[in-house]
């Protein structure tokens, strides 16, 4: 069990573990924060959050934070998803992960003009996390699956939405922060149409939050916006969302992840 292998961080209550996928046996480096209150009658809820390296200690230190009694939200169990080579964010091993495959010519020159790294390995991703990961964690601490959530910025905000459209059963909380809807030719909206046609008044709707900084790139923005606006009128889901004002691409994160700790655990 993932108990028996966890090793401490330096933060109290924090433990990282590494695991490998059945899929090419990829390494990944987990972080886990596990809350010092006992568990509700049903389980701790649980937050994923990909990136781990660049999020994780924030998370943890919010979630602490926020779930302090007598006023606080439930304890939760943080989760925080990164890879061996500790980078905030590694962009080789992230783009594959959170990523649909894509033809080159439908994707836009980088900023460096070096070539994307090899992409498309999302579904691959999101078998991992639902086959291997949780049920690991399942068997480690008392986890209410009714209480999930998963949360992804930028390309991880895709990952997210991409998760919402094709496994919507996976995870009852979807946190989307300044998702790259652009990604092939914004392939991620023809999965959108899918999914509403095939979960057009289910009883046990998803929730979704979008969110996005103000002073993020126009077409990032707007793509955002129109999304949540459109799902916003989706018997398929309940969608929410949320713009930070005087907040860029990476300087919306904080704002981003105490929002998304409220939208989580508030219900």
């Amino acid at each position: 069990m993932i108990r028996e292998k966890m090793v401490r961080r330096s933060v109290d209550g924090c433990f990282e573990v590494v695991m490998r996928s059945n899929h090419r046996q990829l390494a990944y480096r987990i972080m886990i924060a596990l809350p010092h209150d006992s568990p509700p009658r049903e389980g701790y809820p649980v937050i994923y959050a990909l990136d781990g390296d660049a999020v994780f200690d924030t998370f943890a230190q919010a979630a602490r934070v926020q779930t302090r009694k007598p006023h606080g939200y439930d304890p939760v169990v943080m989760i925080g998803i990164g890879y061996p080579s500790g980078q905030l964010f590694d962009m080789q091993r992230r783009c594959y992960d959170f990523t649909m495959p894509a033809p080159a010519e439908n994707l836009p020159l980088r900023p460096n003009g070096s070539p994307w790294p090899e992409n498309g390995g999302a579904d691959h991703f999101l078998d991992f996390i639902e086959r291997e990961l949780k049920p690991e964690l399942s068997r480690s601490f008392p986890i209410d699956h009714a209480r999930q959530t998963i949360f992804g910025h930028s390309l991880g905000g895709l990952f997210v939405l991409h998760a919402l459209f094709t496994r919507p059963s996976g995870f009852q909380y979807y946190a989307a922060g300044s998702p790259s809807i652009w990604w092939n030719g914004q392939a991620i909206l023809q999965e959108k149409t899918i999914f509403e046609s095939a979960y057009a008044g289910k009883r046990d709707t998803p929730k979704l939050l979008i969110m996005v900084g103000e002073d993020e790139r126009e077409h990032m923005v707007n793509d955002a916006k129109q999304l949540a606006v459109g799902l916003q009128y989706s018997s398929s889901i309940h969608a929410e969302f949320a713009m930070f004002e005087c907040e860029g691409h990476v300087s919306v994160l904080p704002a981003a992840i105490s929002r998304t700790l409220k939208f989580a655990l508030s219900s």
